[in-house]
């Protein structure tokens, strides 16, 4: 049997109330053996861990830079509380979501572009201090991003965790994974016209690549309605766990290998990645 993990699922969203148990029996049907539930503000740590305990998957607690301005002044004291208290949980499994986003215009300035800096490298600082991955969001900013780790890792240099929805060059891609990091692909890969983004995923060294929905979000071709298309009434596909293997059958193609080889590699991609999953899932 091909089992498949998703590695960023995001399944405490509001798009998937009440329904988010059905929305991972309908994942597991489809072999997905295991889902990641990253956390993106303080307000929904606790439905991370307990979606992620009630259906045996795993989570990981930070503060999205989406979510920055919103944050109350002590979230960043709040999350070290919360990971203090909760390091022993076998199901933490890394800080995140968590990272810096320049394509929102209003991040991209004072005050908020110093602000969403400063924690993203306060989290990175917690990650070193509690020993755990960190899973990143660089939407375009992976520069910055790549320079942060460097910054923050100092001497010492090495990182696990994700660099999720990776849509870079082939140069920053090879800098994350000499920092120790693995890349997430997902829904992106399966349009066409993502020329640069399948030649990443065809080409990149197999250890290196882990799979992921981002459900609700980024979704597949398949589940892609246009503007013009929902203007005429029709809804937008919502993505979920369960269209990960079809994804992972897009990325075996592209690669020219089987989509049970593309499931074991990942599989052991996701362990090496986020360490604690391998007990997870040796259970």
């Amino acid at each position: 049997m091909t089992n498949w993990i998703d590695t960023h699922c995001h399944l405490d969203a509001q798009e998937f109330w009440p329904l988010a148990q059905a929305v991972r029996v309908r994942a597991a049907i489809n072999n997905v053996a295991h889902c990641v539930l990253p956390a993106v503000e303080v307000g929904n740590f606790d439905a991370v861990r307990e979606l992620a305990h009630g259906g045996g998957d795993s989570y990981a607690l930070g503060i999205h830079p989406l979510y920055v301005k919103a944050a109350q002044d002590d979230a960043l004291d709040r999350l070290d509380a919360a990971l203090a208290q909760q390091q022993g949980d076998p199901r933490l499994v890394a800080i995140g979501e968590i990272g810096l986003d320049y394509f929102v215009p209003e991040l991209c300035v004072s005050p908020l572009r110093e602000r969403q800096e400063h924690f993203f490298r306060s989290q990175l600082k917690l990650a070193r201090q509690y020993d755990l991955p960190v899973i990143l969001h660089s939407r375009r900013s992976v520069d910055r991003v790549l320079k942060a780790l460097r910054d923050v890792a100092g001497s010492t240099g090495q990182w696990h965790g994700i660099a999720h929805a990776f849509n870079g060059s082939l140069q920053q891609a090879q800098t994350f994974i000499a920092l120790g990091f693995k890349l997430g692909f997902g829904g992106a890969l399966t349009y066409e016209r993502a020329l640069q983004l399948r030649r990443l995923a065809a080409s990149l060294p197999l250890d290196a690549i882990v799979l992921e929905t981002d459900a609700p979000d980024m979704p597949p071709h398949w589940l892609y309605t246009t503007a013009q298309q929902r203007t005429a009434g029709a809804r937008q596909g919502r993505n979920e766990p369960g269209e990960l293997p079809r994804i992972g059958a897009e990325l075996a193609a592209l690669r020219g290998i089987s989509t049970d080889e593309l499931a074991t590699a990942t599989t052991l991609n996701a362990m090496a990645a986020l360490p604690r999953l391998r007990a997870l899932l040796a259970l």
